[in-house]
Formats: C-alpha cells, sequence, structure tokens
C-alpha cells in the first residue's frame, strides 16, 4: 500500500473501533497535507463527504475521522500518534514538528531505523506496523492481516485492540526492528519482482527471486540487527507495478512515479540505495546480489536484461 492509503484504512480502522470503544476518545484526527481536488480543499472534502475523494475514492471514512491541514494542531493532543510518511517526504514534514530526519541511516553508524530516531528525537514509546494487505481490498472488508512489532506487552494488546477487525487480523509479536526492517527490504524484492514480470520471465524465475530475497533479508536482519508482507508486495504493490513497466516501456522510474503513482513515492529503490551504502561501508555487497542489482539497474544505468545474472551471482548458486 502506498503511505496516503495505509494512513487511510488505519484511520478507517481507528475511527470504527474508536466510536465503539470507550476506552479510547470518539474522535479522531488525521492530519492531511492540504491540497486541491477539483476546486475544493481536500481537507473540506474529507469532512464534509467523509472520503478521501484523491488516494481512496469510493470508501467512505467514519464520520468521527477529522481531516486537520496543521500536523502540530492534530497531534497536540494525542496520546496514540500514528506516522505514515514516505521517507522520501519526512524532512520536510519533520521539521514543522521539530523533528530530524526520519529513515535509514546509511551513514558510518551503520542502520538507524524510523521508530528508533522517533524515540530517540520525542521520547516516546515506539511500535511498528507492517501489513500484508493491498489498501482496496482492506478497504473492501476483504480478510488482511498485519503485524505490530511492540516490545511492551500491555501496549501491544491495546493497538491490537484499537487496530483489529472482524476482516483485519492482527498479530502482536515483541521482535519491532525485524518487523521494521523486513517492511523496508520487501520493497527491494518487489522491484525484482517487477523486473521479472516486465522482462516476460515465468513463474519459476519469479519465485525465485522471491525465494532469493527472503534470504537477503533475513541475512541482512541478522547482519543489522515478519516478512509477512513480502508475497504480498511481490504480487500487487506498487513497487512490482513499476518496475514492470520500467521493463517493459523504458521510461525513467521518474516519469511511471509521475504516470502511475498520483503523487505517491516509490519506496523500493530509494530503500536499495540506502541498503547499499550501508552494505559498501561494511564490505559485504558480494553477500547481496539481490539488493545489489535493484541498485544498480535502478541508480547505475545496469541494463534491466542483466538482471538475471543476480541469481547466477548468488552465494547459493556457487
Amino acid at each position: 500500500m502506498t503511505a496516503a492509503e495505509i494512513c487511510i484504512i488505519s484511520y478507517l480502522q481507528f475511527g470504527t473501533n474508536a466510536r465503539n470503544n470507550s476506552k479510547f476518545d470518539s474522535t479522531v484526527n488525521m492530519w492531511v497535507f492540504e491540497e486541491t481536488v477539483n476546486g475544493r480543499k481536500l481537507t473540506e472534502i474529507i469532512n464534509t463527504d467523509h472520503e478521501n475523494v484523491k488516494y481512496l475514492p469510493g470508501h467512505k471514512l467514519p464520520e468521527n475521522v477529522v481531516a486537520v491541514p496543521d500536523l502540530l494542531d492534530a497531534a497536540k493532543s494525542a496520546d496514540i500518534l500514528l506516522f505514515v510518511i514516505p521517507h522520501q517526504k519526512v524532512a520536510k514534514i519533520t521539521r514543522q514538528s521539530h523533528l530530524k530526519q526520519i529513515g535509514v541511516d546509511e551513514g558510518p553508524d551503520g542502520l538507524k531505523l524510523i521508530a528508533e530516531v522517533i524515540h530517540e528525537k520525542l521520547g516516546i514509546k515506539m511500535s511498528v506496523l507492517m501489513g500484508a494487505n493491498i489498501a482496496n481490498e482492506v478497504a473492501d472488508e476483504k480478510f488482511c492481516e498485519t503485524t505490530i512489532g511492540c516490545r511492551d506487552q500491555a501496549q501491544g494488546a491495546l493497538l491490537k485492540e484499537l487496530m483489529q477487525m472482524h476482516h483485519f487480523r492482527v498479530t502482536v509479536v515483541q521482535e519491532a526492528d525485524v518487523v521494521e526492517i523486513c517492511g523496508a527490504l520487501k520493497n527491494i524484492v518487489a522491484v525484482g519482482a517487477g523486473f521479472c514480470d516486465g522482462l516476460g520471465f515465468g513463474d519459476n524465475m519469479k519465485a525465485a527471486v522471491i525465494k532469493l530475497g527472503l534470504m537477503e533479508m533475513i541475512s541482512f536482519a541478522r547482519f543489522c540487527g515478519g516478512v509477512a508482507d513480502l508475497i504480498t508486495t511481490c504480487y500487487g504493490g506498487r513497487n512490482r507495478k513499476v518496475a514492470e513497466a520500467f521493463a517493459k516501456t523504458g521510461k525513467s522510474l521518474e516519469e511511471l512515479e509521475k504516470e502511475m503513482l498520483n503523487g505517491q513515492k516509490l519506496q523500493g529503490p530509494a530503500t536499495a540505495a540506502e541498503v547499499h551504502t550501508i552494505l559498501k561501508n561494511k564490505g559485504v555487497l558480494d553477500r547481496f546480489p539481490l539488493f545489489n542489482a535493484v541498485y544498480e539497474i535502478c541508480y547505475e544505468g545496469r541494463p534491466v536484461t542483466e538482471f538475471i545474472h543476480c541469481l547466477q551471482n548468488h552465494p547459493e548458486h556457487q
């Protein structure tokens, strides 16, 4: 799902559960980046029509979900904050709330996760939610599941109560850092899966890429230290779709983002760049040929038709 879609789906569930559970305040504020859609402010549309017509049209939000255009106003009285921000846009957004850059720290100090940086800056307990879900299917109340990584058992139980619905199963685990790492890395694998589709490779090749990607995700998590949404993302996510179009059309990723994502950003290529720098600094690039191949195709002009070589160079095949 895109960050905007996750935000809408989360607030749909927050709103419904908050309205029906006396433990929670019935009003749920949702910070919305103000923009004009069909001559109207997006916050006005949401608060009047209870629908985000740009990012998830055709699905109603509960009336107790209130769109607020000012970030600090939206968060000032909250006991629970939900951060759903593409890390490419975090620097600009967090300046409003006096937060520093949030994302993967690819510098000499190694990996720094979003939750870790927020915790250091705000001094609040952080949990991580990663899915195995496509936005429209969640909104249509088709069965989906998600994982919450939370070290505090009581806090995890509260978040589960706030998020879980009859069609949306929540599993809480304590390994929050692994959940977050895998939630980012799976986007790189999805780009590889999209290359397979765009190049016309069969299901066997795509399955091999997903398998090798899973191996590299596990290796990276162990090296730097919830894999459920890997499969869903490799078949239905935007990273796979744009990567497929990239392989088929020869257009740049920037062009395809504008054409296909309605203002959203890809996570896979950016994550591949951050991971590449970390692995290069550690001198272990040769252990992650799939991650490296995605980076080289996206940023160094390596022909996408050479993607298959990442399998031949994988340690498992040596």
